[in-house]
Order: C-alpha cells, then sequence, then structure tokens
C-alpha cells in the first residue's frame, strides 16, 4: 500500500462567500497538496476542532484563517477560545480581515495571533495574499503536526 501524500489542512472561518470562494480559487493554484474547510462563524469553528456535533470526523487543521467579524460568535472571541484551550492552542491563527482597526490588530496579537493581514478590495491582492500565507507556511515555517516537507503539486 503506497504512503498517504501528507497535505496541509487549513481551515478557514468566514462569513463572506466572495471571500471564501477567493480563497477556494487561490489554494486551487497551489503547488502543494491543500485541503481546505470552511465555517462561517466562531461557534462553527470551535465546534470543527473540539470534532463536535457534525463535525465529530473533522480533521486537526494545520493552520487556522480566521475573520474577526462574523456573526454569532466573532472572530476575536474564537481566538481567545482556541488559544486558552490546551489541546488547541499550538495551532497557528492567520486573521485574514478588513479591519485595520489598531485596536483589533493589538488585541489579537495579544491573544495568541501568527499574524494579521487586512483584506484588501483588489482581488488579484488578495489572492496574492492567501498564496503568500501559504507559500510562508509551507516553504518556511514548520508546523506543527506536518513536519515532513509537502511534496509540490
Amino acid at each position: 500500500m503506497p504512503a498517504l501524500q501528507p497535505c496541509l489542512q487549513i481551515l478557514l472561518v468566514d462569513d463572506d462567500p466572495g471571500d471564501v470562494d477567493l480563497v477556494w480559487e487561490a489554494l486551487a493554484d497551489s503547488r502543494w497538496p491543500v485541503t481546505l474547510q470552511v465555517v462561517s462563524d466562531g461557534e462553527q469553528a470551535l465546534a470543527y476542532l473540539r470534532r463536535q456535533g457534525p463535525y465529530e470526523n473533522a480533521w486537526r487543521p494545520h493552520l487556522i484563517l480566521l475573520d474577526l467579524n462574523m456573526p454569532r460568535k466573532d472572530g476575536r472571541r474564537a481566538l481567545a477560545e482556541i488559544k486558552a484551550d490546551p489541546d488547541l492552542k499550538g495551532i497557528p491563527v492567520i486573521i485574514l480581515t478588513t479591519s485595520e482597526a489598531g485596536d483589533d490588530i493589538d488585541a489579537t496579537y495579544d491573544l495568541g495571533a501568527s499574524c494579521y493581514i487586512t483584506k484588501v478590495a483588489s482581488i488579484d491582492k488578495f489572492m496574492g495574499h492567501v498564496q503568500s500565507i501559504l507559500a510562508f507556511w509551507v516553504e518556511t515555517a514548520v508546523l506543527p503536526g506536518l513536519h515532513i516537507p509537502l511534496e509540490r503539486g
């Protein structure tokens, strides 16, 4: 039986269908094998991460892309819960949001965000940002749970 190809598991937490589509498109052009799971708010994200309800068979993501402004439980509250949970706090969380507010930037870093990226209006630039995130976390950084290099597709 051949060995399974390692695959980068990403959880995208965003309620904007247009932004979700752009992330899908950016990752479809990726040189690396990537699996993207999408939920639309912080409550669903935590259920997914804790494998509760419909997410009982969910894969543990290597990386989380988290929007801040969402219904029910926003990204700030979700980030605080993720980083307070001993089983989840090691997962890198990239804030990907429209907010340029200094208070949001400072607060999310204080909560343990790995980086903060502001969504840009240009589709090409937005997709470039997503591809840059992926390139950094695959080619430069070593992710928890993914200690072997991914082969380029």
